[in-house]
């Protein structure tokens, strides 16, 4: 039996605090299209396709920039074939020394039990702020 929108999208979640990759890729149609947030960081490469584009843009490149980075989703609504997470990003800038406490928003697309689409929504003045040096 295949699981709900909901599951595959928080099964993500906890793949991704357990560092288990392979079980996040996995997750992923192999044409995914991933969106970072407009002025995210991470955004000039908008839009990321398939996994491996995804994991060098955005998470190799957040490890080398934040000690520290967990993503707390833990209001999550299930609108079938839409997910939406909210919740916050926390993490040390490793070149600034500031933490980071923002809140973030996710919209996920699933197509069958895989993720199709992604779109980020973040607090941007509160990551770059955590990012400027002091």
């Amino acid at each position: 039996m295949e699981g709900t929108s909901r599951e595959l999208v928080e099964g993500i979640y906890a793949a991704f605090a357990a560092g288990d990759m392979a079980s996040f890729t996995d997750a992923l149609a192999p044409d995914v299209l991933w969106n970072e947030a407009e002025n995210y960081p991470y955004a000039d490469r908008n839009p990321y396709r398939g996994a491996q584009e995804i994991m060098k843009g955005v998470f190799a490149r957040t490890a080398e920039d934040w000690d520290g980075f967990t993503v707390h989703m833990n209001d999550i609504v299930d609108g079938g074939d839409r997910v939406v997470a909210m919740g916050r990003y926390e993490g040390t800038h490793r070149q600034s020394g500031k933490p980071l406490d923002v809140q973030a928003a996710h919209v996920w697309t699933i197509e069958g039990g895989k993720v199709v689409r992604f779109q980020q929504y973040i607090d941007t003045l509160g990551t770059a702020n955590a990012m400027r040096d002091p």
